[in-house]
């Protein structure tokens, strides 16, 4: 699949998605409904994170404040999630999606250590697929209000932006920016370590090449000179009678004839048969 064109969003629910879209409304619905008081237990409170309660980075993704903050991350998440899904497969998607959360939490805990106030929702998550989807289609049209389209790198740089002048502000709007700011870093810091990952990959193949071709080159070096002296007796052989031949150009003959005839055995060894390319049976 070619990266940093454009492409049309997935029209329906991949199943990590859609995995996600139904227990995140579950849990709401759950909620609203028999009002257990998860908040405090499950939202990520960094004071209580710090004194053990370790399972909060994760379960308090799974929580969300009111009915359009489920809303709307859920469809952030079918828009841009769906298409890295279909991208990545789910087993990775799902990796990521996890990273960024956890890692939005662990940022907004190293920001504010000593809150009691747990936050909830999975926008941390969300702001990393935004970030991933930015580097991986950077030239893909996101519509504004469904009006104003605007590529994805600079709609994504535009919201990091904002939300880190915002942090920085110190805005009291019971938002937690520091979170949708480390979803994006902990994306962004793992799209660049997977491109870097895949660079230092291949710098390894090349250098491996070479020094296959580096073999190749010495073993054909020197199967070039052992068959000009070999040829270079024959001739002499062949021009002035065998009888013309020393005693020292006879025996190096068949040193010379050995050597070739072990050097054509390993590379033979050496050369990949059609079962070792096709995994034939």
């Amino acid at each position: 699949m070619k990266y940093g064109g454009m492409r049309r969003f997935q029209s329906g629910l991949t199943p990590a998605v859609k995995y996600l879209v139904i227990i995140n409304s579950g849990i709401f619905l759950a909620e609203f409904l028999f009002r257990p008081g998860w908040m405090g237990l499950l939202g990520l409170a960094p004071a209580s994170f710090l004194k053990g309660a370790l399972w909060q980075p994760v379960t308090y993704m799974f929580l969300h404040g009111s009915i359009f903050h489920l809303l709307f991350n859920m469809l952030v998440l079918w828009m841009f999630g769906t298409t890295l899904e279909a991208t990545w497969g789910g087993r990775r998607f799902l990796i990521f999606y996890f990273i960024c959360g956890i890692g939005a939490g662990l940022l907004n805990t190293a920001v504010t250590p000593g809150s009691h106030v747990p936050i909830v929702g999975s926008s941390g998550a969300i702001y990393g697929l935004l970030m991933a989807f930015g580097i991986l289609f950077p030239d893909q049209l996101i519509y504004i209000w469904g009006v104003f389209p605007v590529r994805a790198r600079y709609f994504v740089i535009g919201l990091g932006l904002i939300e880190l002048l915002t942090a920085l502000g110190g805005a009291q709007d019971r938002i937690a920016h520091f979170a949708h700011l480390g979803g994006m870093l902990f994306g962004l810091v793992y799209m660049k370590w997977d491109i870097l990952g895949k660079s230092v990959s291949g710098w390894r193949s090349g250098q491996k090449n070479k020094r296959r071709l580096k073999v190749v080159w010495d073993r054909e070096q020197e199967r070039r000179k052992l068959q000009e002296e070999i040829d270079r007796i024959l001739d002499k052989g062949r021009k002035s009678g065998t009888g013309s031949l020393t005693a020292a150009e006879r025996e190096n003959f068949g040193e010379l004839s050995r050597k070739l005839s072990e050097l054509e055995a390993r590379e033979q060894a050496a050369e990949p048969g059609p079962d070792r390319w096709t995994g034939g049976k």
